[in-house]
């Protein structure tokens, strides 16, 4: 028993000892490989970020030097070019992006800074880590107006240009109605959910904020607004602020170049989307339901071929001596009236028609192109006149300043009203008022129908028209007898142009010159071929010319005839024809022109005996 017990006990013992060896043997041999492959891999990870930093520390250098372009056409394609170009190139090209990005952004605010005036709130420091996250706050400026509302001390002044308004409104009511506002907004309109473009002009104003916060509160959104600063001083600093609002459907439209009064009008041509644009003056601040008015109002038979807006004025009446005067002219009834005008209590509060708009305008797209039909009178100025002109001359349509409710300013298209008196630069500038002067009248001349017209519509004997200077030789001898005839009234229209020229037109008739541009009812030049609608050569622009003028003049001045040679140019005739029309109290004479001297008798009889 005790044998076996150590044996058993001798063998146990004996053969676990050597287990025990052979396991502390395996266990360090195990041990020694793992730190040997820890100690490779701590060896390849230090290889690794030496490797890195060493490729960042090159990119960085590239990045940094300023001899080395990264563009890649500065790379023939058979250059070596090492890797760390390439990453620079292509996988970092963001960074450098973002870079240029922040530069141009901080090259912005500190123009924006040394353009502000003194006394106006200067842009707080931001670093570069904040640049991109610029609010209005941070960059807006607001004009301040330091005078109240002007308001006239001239009784007499106050009493003419009231009497006047009221004159124009109850003809407008009695021949064609002159809505309010609540009856405005009650008629069917197809345009609840018009689409509308609104395009702000700047130059100088610090108004942009204003408009954008007014805009954004409309009670109609806007399609997109387009911020225009064409040649404008201030261009970084309204670039900021159109920046700052990071709205997607507010665009800023910049050039070095000033495109002046009929720039917004051609950035209007491109529209696209949008079945309305409202271009606005940077002198206008809109309430809140501004939108929502001139959309019904543009989407009613009634007002749907007309340009709409807030600010208009009424052109000059004939004076006693038959003359028209300056529309600028001080202390005259007849120079017509500025609407509204806080000065003489006067308001807009129904639909009221003028002569042409100022400040703002609001019409469809199609609309917009009308203007451009005719080369303007002049660039300079007079945009507002002309849109006007073309709308009536070629569509038939007309301008209306709207009706506001005068206890609520978000219908106030100009809720701030003082900004539009220190605006109208035709009170500073006399050469503006001369030329805009020469400018209506010369429209008035090619059948513009004022106001005026339209109150006081005319009836005389003859209009004779020659489209040439032969045609003015033979017409002469009949023209001087009525002319010569106190109890008979004719006037003259000539093409104008190198058709014939006004000037020596009345140099054949035995008068003056100036009788082609003083403004007096005497002689009327079309100026045919001068316009620009009768480029190309085509007959069919003349007829359009001819027809559009004649048809105005012969509404201002109700002629029983219209006199012209038989053998006239055909495209000339077909205008005249289409002119006189087929109800109308005017009628046609062709005379051959070997008959005319025969013809003095016409003079002694009746008009209506022509016809």
């Amino acid at each position: 028993m005790a044998g076996n017990g150590n044996g058993d006990g001798n063998g146990i013992g004996n053969g676990n000892g050597n287990g025990s060896s052979e396991n502390i043997a395996r266990d360090l041999k195990r041990r020694n490989n793992s730190s040997s492959s820890r100690m490779r891999c701590g060896m390849a990870w230090l290889f690794m970020m030496q490797l890195v930093v060493a490729a960042y520390g090159t990119l960085v250098l590239l990045l940094m030097m300023s001899t080395v372009d990264l563009s890649p056409n500065h790379v023939s394609p058979d250059q070596h070019t090492p890797w760390p170009f390439h990453i620079a190139q292509d996988t970092w090209r963001g960074i450098v992006r973002a870079t240029k990005s922040n530069l141009n952004l901080n090259q912005e605010l500190n123009a924006v800074k040394r353009n502000r005036n003194h006394g106006s709130m200067l842009l707080e420091e931001v670093s570069s880590s904040n640049l991109n996250v610029l609010s209005p706050q941070d960059v807006c400026e607001f004009e301040e107006i330091s005078f109240e509302q002007k308001k006239s001390n001239d009784l007499k002044m106050r009493r003419m240009k009231q009497e006047l308004y009221t004159e124009i409104l109850r003809f407008q009511q009695r021949t064609q109605g002159c809505e309010t506002l609540r009856e405005l907004l009650r008629m069917p309109s197809n345009t609840r959910q018009a689409k509308v473009t609104v395009i702000l002009n700047h130059f100088k104003r610090k108004t942009l904020c204003a408009q954008l916060e007014a805009l954004l509160r409309q009670t109609l959104p806007f399609h997109s607004v387009w911020v225009m600063a064409l040649g404008s001083p201030n261009e970084a600093s309204l670039r900021a602020i159109v920046d700052s609002y990071n709205n997607s459907r507010i665009f800023f439209v910049a050039s070095t170049f000033d495109f002046k009064y009929f720039g917004r009008f051609q950035l209007a041509l491109q529209a696209e989307g949008a079945d309305y644009v409202y271009i606005v003056d940077d002198d206008m601040i809109p309430g809140r339901r501004v939108l929502e008015i001139f959309a019904h109002a543009a989407g009613t038979d009634k007002y749907r071929n007309s340009v709409l807006g807030s600010i208009g004025r009424i052109l000059p009446f004939r004076q006693k001596d038959f003359s028209f005067p300056s529309y600028r002219k001080f202390g005259a009834k007849e120079a017509g009236i500025y609407l509204p005008d806080p000065a003489y209590d006067i308001i807009a509060d129904r639909v009221f028609q003028v002569d042409f708009l100022s400040s703002a305008w609001f019409l469809s797209t199609q609309l917009v192109k009308t203007l451009f039909i005719e080369n303007p009178f002049t660039f300079a100025t007079g945009e507002d006149l002309h849109l006007s002109y073309q709308v009536q001359k070629y569509r038939g349509g007309g301008s209306f300043v709207l009706p506001i409710e005068p206890n609520d300013k978000e219908t106030w298209a100009d809720s701030e009203h003082r900004l539009a008196y220190v605006s109208e630069t035709t009170v500073i500038f006399k050469d503006v008022i001369e030329v805009r002067d020469k400018q209506w009248w010369q429209y008035m001349s090619r059948g513009y129908v004022t106001q005026w017209a339209r109150m006081y519509p005319q009836q005389i004997d003859v209009l004779f028209y020659a489209h040439t200077l032969s045609e003015v030789a033979d017409l002469a001898p009949l023209i001087i007898r009525y002319r010569n005839t106190p109890s008979r009234k004719a006037y003259v229209v000539v093409s104008g142009g190198s058709h014939c020229p006004c000037e020596q037109a009345a140099v054949m008739l035995g008068m003056p010159q100036t009788v082609c541009s003083e403004r007096r009812f005497k002689f009327f030049d079309l100026g045919v071929g001068t316009t620009g609608v009768g480029a190309g050569g085509s007959d069919v622009p003349i007829v359009q010319e001819v027809y559009a003028s004649m048809k105005g003049l012969i509404s201002i001045h109700g002629p029983s005839a219209i006199v012209t040679v038989a053998d006239l140019n055909s495209a000339v005739r077909d205008g005249l024809i289409l002119a006189v029309g087929k109800d109308s109290s005017t009628v046609l004479i062709q005379l051959p022109r070997v008959s005319i001297p025969y013809v003095s008798w016409m003079v002694d009889i009746k008009p209506a005996a022509l016809k």
